[in-house]
């Protein structure tokens, strides 16, 4: 069964950190190049990241140096996940794991409130 569960959101401060856990179940994921995305209240769901299945990079220019990417292929279950440094109230929204490529039903995403 294709699933994908995302974890480790929360309320930080502005300049905090935070990292953002994606199970992604289904042997699917490990061929995959992955992204996470996040949607602010009244915002187009926007990409944040994206790695390929080699582990190449790319980032929003409005996350470069702050946020980092990263994967782990298991065997049936692929964990995707967003190291989140210097968090500002403008990352503040939901965000979700997904393929970059013939994207799968979203997942209920994780809450990321930066506020003082």
């Amino acid at each position: 069964q294709v699933q994908l569960v995302e974890s480790g959101g929360g309320l930080v401060q502005p300049g905090g950190s935070l990292r953002l856990s994606c199970a992604a179940s289904g042997s699917i994921f490990s061929t995959a190049a992955m992204g996470w995305y996040r949607q602010a209240i009244g915002e187009q769901r926007e990409l944040v990241a994206t790695i390929t299945t080699l582990g190449r990079t790319n980032y929003a220019d409005f996350v470069k140096g702050r946020f980092a990417i990263s994967r782990d292929n298991g065997k049936n279950t692929m964990y995707l996940y967003l190291q989140m440094n210097s968090l500002k109230p403008e990352d503040t929204a939901v965000y979700y794991c997904n393929k970059v490529n013939l994207r799968l039903p979203w997942g209920q995403g994780t809450q990321v409130t930066v506020s003082s």
